[in-house]
């Protein structure tokens, strides 16, 4: 739709206008003015008023319906080219022209008052509507810079803890190592019993170590969502048996029990992901189990899952910290871990479609970690 000028319009070019067609229609009435009636001509003439009013307002048109008013008096009323009027009808109808012409050009002008004020009132919609638009994308910039930024903090304070677990945790056992491996190198007498019992602190230690490296690049795998399952039948009970035989070394201050039916339905998941849970789970144990405390592993089915359970008889874990202990990196209290193993097992089991949580251990104090993992279904031959 085309704009009209702006608000109060453009008078000057109203008047031209409105006199321009004013005398169009009157040399074009002219010749045929004895052969049509008084209407004919007022109809034309008021047509210049009308465009006078849109165009210039009602300044406008009041001037035009002026003007247009004593052209129709001096072309089309007798006598004609004077202001003499000797007819009542004429002055009737003269007068009917003025009124007519006037509210005419006014009823216009205002009209397109109005049409001029609803599109300055749009243009200031629309200029309000690209500012607040800017505005939001400013603010989605800022938004995105700040999230950024506290990405770019989150990764920061997470390669600083990383970089003091693995200071921390690779540097025991290889001091442990190193010390073992100079005394034999310097050819230190040792009886048979000692020898062996510094041969095995060393394969511990090498335990160790491949442990905390298996669980940093597990952890480098979730980080880039490459963590997925091979799944296969895992018969559980086979794979705790296996493990606490290999983790034999961490107990020798504690006690440990495994509970499992041998008949246990078997876990639809990934040997070598499960595996590292298991290990994480009781190096976890170990790790807060009191000497010549016992460290209780069992499990059983319940509602299509298969239940295990990890309890120790440590110190526990506060109520407002179950949650944050599965966070990369965080540390309860007392802990002397990297801070992954847990976070790794919630990855795990969360992959494989299960649950991990942990509970205050029955009896008194200490933890219970409670791994849920669905069940391999069978099928009929």
């Amino acid at each position: 739709m085309k704009r009209l000028p702006p608000t109060g319009g453009a008078p000057l070019l109203g008047i031209a206008l409105g006199t321009t067609t004013l005398v169009v229609a009157s040399a074009a009435l002219l010749p045929v003015r004895t052969h049509v009636t008084r209407a004919t001509p007022a109809l034309a003439l008021v047509l210049a008023v009308v465009v006078a009013g849109v165009v210039g307002g009602s300044i406008a048109a009041t001037l035009v319906a002026l003007l247009s008013a004593a052209a129709y008096n001096l072309v089309f009323i007798p006598p004609y080219w004077t202001y003499k009027v000797n007819v009542a009808d004429d002055w009737v109808a003269l007068v009917v022209f003025v009124v007519v012409a006037l509210a005419m050009g006014l009823l216009v002008a205002g009209q397109a008052e109005r049409r001029r004020a609803a599109e300055a009132r749009e243009a200031e919609l629309r200029e309000l509507y690209e500012h607040l638009r800017t505005m939001s994308e400013e603010r989605e910039q800022l938004a995105e810079e700040a999230t950024r930024a506290q990405v770019l903090e989150r990764v920061d304070e997470q390669r600083a803890a990383l970089l003091r677990s693995v200071s921390h945790d690779l540097r025991t056992p290889l001091a442990s190592i190193r010390a073992v491996a100079s005394d034999l190198r310097d050819g230190t007498a040792y009886d048979d019993e000692t020898r062996i019992e510094l041969l095995e602190t060393v394969c511990d230690e090498a335990e160790r170590l491949d442990r905390i490296v298996a669980n940093l690049l597990s952890l480098s795998r979730i980080e880039a969502g490459a963590l997925k399952p091979d799944r296969q039948a895992v018969d559980l009970d086979e794979l705790v048996a296996d493990r606490v035989r290999r983790l034999a070394g961490l107990f020798r201050q504690t006690r440990i029990q495994v509970d499992i039916p041998t008949d246990l339905a078997l876990i639809d998941g990934d040997y070598t992901q499960l595996d590292q849970v298991v290990t994480n789970l009781l190096e976890n144990a170990a790790r807060h189990a009191p000497p010549a405390s016992l460290v209780r592993v069992s499990a059983a089915e319940r509602n299509g899952m298969v239940e295990l359970r990890v309890s120790d008889e440590g110190i526990g874990v506060a109520d407002w910290e179950r949650r944050r202990i599965f966070e990369p990196f965080h540390k309860g209290e007392g802990s002397r871990s990297s801070g992954v193993g847990l976070a790794i097992c919630r990855a795990v089991v969360e992959a494989h479609g299960g649950t991990i949580d942990v509970e205050r251990t029955v009896g008194g104090g200490g933890a219970t970690f409670v791994v849920r993992l669905p069940m391999r279904e069978v099928r009929a031959p």
